[in-house]
Order: C-alpha cells, then structure tokens, then sequence
C-alpha cells in the first residue's frame, strides 16, 4: 500500500480505478492499493448465514429509519444517523432484568437499546398449557404490570420496536 502526499492529480479520488483502490484517510492523505481479488474465496455456513442475517438488518434499518420517528430522535445531536440506531435495534433484542409476582400482579422490569414496545404475559397450568394471555401495561420507563385472573407459571415476551422477542418461563 503506498501513501500519497500532496498530489493534486489524486486528492480526493477514492474507490477503484481499474486494478487499484484509493482510500482517503481522515488525515487528508490518500492510499493507494491493488485491488484485492475474492473471486476465489469461499464462505463458510456461518458467514453465509452472518451475511444473510445482515442483509435482513439493512432491509430493516432503511426503511425504519425513515418510518419510525424515535430513531431520528435518537441520531439527533450524535454522530450517529436514524439508520445506524435502527441497525442497532434490530441486533439487540430486549432484555428481561426481572419478573415480580405477588397478590395477582405480575410485575415486569425489561429494557431495550431503542425502547420496548409490549410486554406479553401468559399463564400456564402444570402442563404447559395457556390459561390465561394478555399484555401487561407500561407503568414507567422500565416496568410493565399485568393484573392476573388465574394462577399458575408465569411465562412472559418482551418485544421491542424491531420485531425482536425474549421468552422468560418461571
């Protein structure tokens, strides 16, 4: 890779220019490499399934970021665009911090990098099946309060603005 300083002819090319590759560095200074050659280069399951998985991400984040307001909310100020929050969101899912249950009320603490949109309480009986389903209230911030008609185990979803889903069964 060579470094080019000072050179009218080059500053401020990047991209390929037939077998080479020009890189603008923060610094003002441009590179200049050969372009790399992948056409040999075989993925594994895992890449391919990494990949896909990112190509969902981008189909997401660019349609969210121009759809969903709390994005643009979130890049403002930052170096940050909507876009890359979106992204963001849709890699990390919600996380359930803690489940309370007492005199019929389930109480719900779950958190999210963008925000968490519903909260699902179901209640099952010793076999597993449903008996009673509803969505829990947001109370504040961060908890959620489902008054429940029926005992039994608890099992409760958090989703949030991407679609993504947590399962907790206690």
């Amino acid at each position: 890779m060579a470094k080019v300083v000072r050179n009218p002819i080059v500053q401020g090319i990047s991209g390929a220019v037939g077998k080479l590759v020009f890189r603008q560095m923060p610094d003002g200074s441009t590179y200049v490499s050969a372009k790399p050659d992948f056409s040999r280069r075989k993925f594994s399951e895992g890449q391919k399934e990494h990949q896909s998985r990112f190509q969902r991400a981008v189909a997401y984040a660019r349609d969210a970021a121009k759809s969903q307001p709390i994005y643009g909310e979130l890049a403002a100020g930052t170096i940050k665009s909507a876009y890359n929050f979106a992204l963001s969101d849709w890699f990390n899912p919600p996380v359930i911090h803690c489940v309370e249950r007492k005199d019929g009320l389930i109480r719900v603490e779950a958190s999210d990098n963008v925000m968490v949109t519903k909260v699902v309480v179901t209640i099952l009986d010793v076999e597993g099946n449903v008996i009673e389903k509803g969505e829990a209230l947001k109370v504040d911030e961060r908890w959620w309060e489902y008054v429940a008609g029926m005992e039994g185990k608890v099992a409760v979803e958090a989703w949030d603005l991407a679609g993504n889903v947590v399962r907790e069964v206690l």
